[in-house]
């Protein structure tokens, strides 16, 4: 027998495929040639996936035509009709793109209120999460963005851990929670892996946080800064038109320090502060109801007045605050005194406003 075409498909005629069918009688063989002994062939699938199932086929193929008569080589690959449809990817993390103009607004937003203190640890996140969920109890449309990118924690505080989405690998679809919409690089990351980037890295990544998140409509965006003066605060200052920053300190010494140092960061980069909130200001005893102030208290609001600016309130250092952060539903959901010092607060905002 003659080695020519018709063989070599009566033979690939044979070579069954797993969901019925032959590779001839589902029409998948092209670019069939015999050449002195040498037989080419492609198997071409419907689709990417359809492709790579077919890998053990193709080998089959491959030796069905190799056990003919006159057939020294056997050449086939295995393709589908267009391209693999890729998953958008989106990359967070990259050097910030240049800007021209100065400080710029964020479309659909109308105001965006950073959250700051000068060291960590006076309860900055906490108080950011609570007065979205307030503003929104209040009616406000509130969006809130962790950008402490070192050490997001707005995700676990704020009882979501979904994987935002990206439909095109540019934008990102923020996800919802207690009626926030909420933004932070630890819903693109394992809970416990570390960011491990320099500055340029981290402003870009916050650039993406701001930019390229679908905020939506909003009446204000609350922005949880990380501890300190550094990249993010100047990045944030110098790029994003602010309405104002509002500084969080407990009322001891060594925090009141560092408060004073966000207060002169914030003047220098004529970013407007809008008041100062005094945490963990009082401690009831739930057993005797004794009350104890255990970083001392007045300390805030006496710095508010020297330096002329509102002294936004007071807010109490409670068990069931702590509680609340750590299961995802912040305690100004509820009804409590911490939820109405939180309401309080907001009102506060909303009558200045501030939001």
């Amino acid at each position: 027998m003659a080695l020519d075409k018709e063989t070599v498909m009566a033979a690939l005629d044979s070579v069954a495929l797993p969901g019925g069918g032959t590779l001839v009688s589902r029409d998948l063989i092209r670019a069939l040639t015999v050449e002195a002994g040498t037989v080419r062939f492609v198997i071409e699938a419907p689709t990417p996936e359809e492709a790579r199932a077919l890998a053990p086929v193709q080998a089959t193929a491959e030796a069905a035509v190799r056990a003919l008569a006159g057939v020294e080589a056997v050449q086939a690959v295995t393709t589908a009709h267009g391209p693999a449809a890729k998953a958008p990817s989106l990359k967070i993390g990259q050097h910030p793109t240049p800007q021209q103009g100065g400080p710029a607004p964020i479309s659909g937003i109308d105001r965006i209120v950073v959250v700051g203190s000068g060291k960590g640890g006076v309860g900055k996140s906490t108080v950011s999460s609570n007065l979205a969920v307030a503003l929104a109890k209040q009616g406000r449309r509130v969006g809130l963005l962790d950008a402490d990118i070192y050490g997001p924690s707005q995700p676990r505080m704020m009882g979501v851990s979904k994987r935002p989405a990206s439909p095109d690998g540019k934008t990102i679809i923020p996800l919802q929670a207690h009626g926030v919409t909420v933004m932070s690089i630890g819903l693109m990351l394992k809970e416990d892996e570390a960011v491990v980037w320099r500055g340029p890295m981290i402003m870009g990544a916050l650039q993406q946080l701001l930019t390229q998140v679908e905020w939506g409509k909003l009446d204000i965006l609350i922005v949880d800064l990380p501890p300190g003066t550094g990249d993010i605060q100047l990045t944030l200052c110098q790029r994003t038109k602010l309405t104002g920053a509002i500084v969080v300190s407990t009322p001891q010494d060594v925090a009141m320090l560092d408060a004073r140092r966000a207060l002169d960061m914030f003047g220098k980069l004529k970013t407007p502060v809008l008041g100062l909130i005094e945490n963990m200001s009082t401690y009831v005893c739930p057993n005797c109801g004794h009350e104890a102030h255990l970083f001392g208290h007045g300390g805030v609001a006496a710095e508010a007045a020297k330096i002329g600016v509102p002294f936004l309130g007071e807010l109490p250092l409670e068990l069931d605050t702590r509680l609340a952060g750590d299961a995802g539903a912040p305690i100004a959901l509820g009804d409590g005194p911490a939820a109405q010092a939180y309401a309080a607060l907001a009102a506060r905002l909303i009558a200045g406003g501030m939001a």
